[in-house]
C-alpha cells in the first residue's frame, strides 16, 4: 500500500477506482466497500484508492460541540495498518482543515476525483455525503457520471446480528466495554497500538510485571475501567495476557497497563511498539489495596483467561 499525503505528488494511477471517507475503525461495512473495490479493479485492471482526513472532520467543524468529546476507534497509525491488511493499493491522507471544509462537492469530484485522480469507478457507502456542507451524495456523483468520463456504485449497509454497523455503533459497544460486540462490527479484533514501558513496581513486587502502554492520541478511545483478555504482537512473536485499564481521576484514565504470559525475560517488550488485540471483558475493576487479596486475584484473573481459546 503505497501512502500519499496530497494530490500533487501522486503520479500516475491506473483506471483508479476509488472511495472516500474517515473509515475510523476499518469496520465490516468499511471492509465490503474496499472489497468492492478491489474486484472492480481487477476486472478493468486497475488499482484501488481510498481518500481519507485528518484529523476527524468533526473536531475541525465542530470543536465546541460534536466533535469535542468525541473518541475515535483508531488512531492514525492504526488505521493505516488496519487497510494495509485489507489490499488496498493507495491511501491518500488529506490534512482537514476550514479551508479544506469550503471545497464545494462540484469541486471535489471534478477538481480532485476527476481532474487529479482521474478516477474511473467512484464507490460510495449508503448515504455517504461529501463537499461542502454535506452537499454531495450518491445521486449528486450519479448525475455528474452521465457527463464525465467515470461510473459511480452505492454500497448498502451492513447489518450484524439484525444491528447495522457504523463507527458510532462499534464506539457505543466499546464505551460499554462489550468487545465481542465490538470486534463482530469490526470483523477484527479491536487494537491499540503504542510504545511499552515499565509499569507499576508494585505488580513487579507481586509477580505480575507489566508494561504500561503509551497512547499516542488523545483522542483514542478507551474501553471503560477492568480486566481484559488480550493478545500482544510486537510483529514477530504474539502473546497472551491480561491488561487492566483504571481510572486514574475523574475523567481522566491511567495508561493501560498489561501483564504479558510467556515471556521469557519480563524486560523482552520494553520501549517496542506492540499491537494489542482485545479478546475478552473479563471483570470491573476492583481497588484492592491489600497486596495479598491483589495477588490472589491476579492469580486468578490470570487462570481464567488461559483457560480462553484465543
Amino acid at each position: 500500500m503505497e501512502i500519499h499525503r496530497n494530490f500533487d505528488e501522486l503520479g500516475r494511477i491506473k483506471n483508479p477506482v476509488v472511495t472516500t471517507g474517515t473509515f475510523d475503525g476499518v469496520h465490516v461495512g468499511h471492509k465490503t466497500i474496499l472489497n468492492r473495490l478491489r474486484k472492480i479493479a481487477d476486472n478493468i485492471d486497475g488499482e484501488t484508492v481510498l481518500i481519507t482526513f485528518h484529523p476527524h472532520p468533526r473536531k475541525v467543524l465542530y470543536p465546541d460541540t460534536k466533535g469535542r468529546n468525541l473518541k475515535l476507534i483508531s488512531t492514525q497509525r492504526e488505521k493505516i495498518e488496519l487497510l494495509k491488511s485489507t489490499g488496498l493499493d493507495h491511501l491518500i491522507i488529506i490534512e482537514f482543515t476550514l479551508e479544506f471544509a469550503k471545497i464545494t462537492s462540484h469541486e471535489f469530484v471534478e477538481d480532485i476525483l476527476v481532474g487529479k485522480l482521474g478516477a474511473k469507478r467512484i464507490i460510495v457507502g449508503f448515504n455517504h455525503h461529501f463537499g461542502r456542507n454535506k452537499e454531495g451524495d450518491y445521486d449528486y456523483l450519479y448525475k455528474l457520471a452521465q457527463t464525465h468520463d467515470f461510473e459511480v456504485e452505492e454500497i448498502p449497509e451492513q447489518d450484524v446480528e439484525n444491528e447495522t454497523v457504523s463507527s458510532t455503533t462499534i464506539r457505543e459497544a466499546l464505551s460499554e466495554g462489550r468487545i465481542q460486540r465490538a470486534n463482530a462490527y469490526l470483523d477484527h479484533f479491536y487494537i491499540m497500538m503504542g510504545y511499552l514501558k515499565d509499569g507499576h513496581p508494585k505488580c513487579r513486587e507481586i509477580g505480575f510485571p507489566t508494561y504500561q502502554l503509551e497512547i499516542e492520541e488523545d483522542e483514542k478511545l478507551v474501553p471503560p475501567d477492568g480486566v481484559y483478555a488480550v493478545s500482544v504482537t510486537d510483529g514477530r512473536v504474539r502473546y497472551r495476557g491480561m491488561l487492566n485499564i483504571k481510572q486514574e481521576f475523574e475523567n481522566v484514565q491511567s495508561n493501560p497497563e498489561v501483564h504479558v504470559f510467556e515471556l521469557e525475560h519480563e524486560f523482552d517488550l520494553r520501549g517496542k511498539m506492540v499491537t494489542i488485540q482485545f479478546h475478552k471483558y473479563m471483570r470491573k475493576e476492583l481497588n484492592l489495596e491489600d497486596t495479598e487479596k491483589l495477588q490472589k486475584q491476579l492469580k486468578k484473573d490470570k487462570a481464567d483467561i488461559e483457560q480462553l481459546i484465543y
